[in-house]
C-alpha cells in the first residue's frame, strides 16, 4: 500500500478492510515519514504497533 492509499483510508467513512500479515487491522495514524504507520488489531485487543505501510494490503 502506498501514502496516498493510506490517508484515502483514513478520511473515509467506510469500514475498509486492511490486513498486516494475513491479519486484519485497523489504521491509526500514518507518520510523518510517509512509510510508517501505527496500526492496532480488529477486536477487543488494543495493542498498538509500528508497521511499515508497505506491508498493508487492502
Amino acid at each position: 500500500m502506498d501514502a496516498m492509499r493510506v490517508k484515502q483510508i483514513l478520511s473515509s467513512s467506510a469500514d475498509i478492510d486492511v490486513t498486516y500479515n494475513g491479519t486484519s487491522v485497523w489504521i491509526d495514524q500514518l507518520h510523518e515519514d510517509g512509510k510508517t504507520a501505527t496500526v492496532h488489531l480488529r477486536g477487543p485487543l488494543e495493542e498498538r504497533s509500528e508497521v511499515n505501510i508497505s506491508e498493508l494490503k487492502e
